[in-house]
């Protein structure tokens, strides 16, 4: 930890944003403006999801956050 940051704690809030972004109600709009918010719930569930998956470390003073690409049965 650095300063009184807890990477596990910050990834498991990505987590939390991403499953909060699957549950988000869709607002009573339509035409441009729903599929304009689908387009941004999307966006926000992939972004924080990405973060959620990633394992954390303090290297060298830098924040270094390892996110696996490869497809599941890549991966060791």
């Amino acid at each position: 930890m650095a300063d009184g940051l807890d990477i596990d704690a910050m990834i498991a809030r990505f987590r939390e944003r991403a499953a909060a972004v699957k549950q988000r109600p869709l607002p009573p709009v339509a035409g441009d403006e729903r599929a304009q918010f689908v387009k941004q719930a999307q966006v926000d569930f992939r972004d924080y999801a990405l973060l959620g998956d990633a394992v954390g470390a303090i290297e060298e003073g830098f924040l270094v956050l390892r996110v696996d690409l490869r497809p599941a049965d890549q991966r060791s």
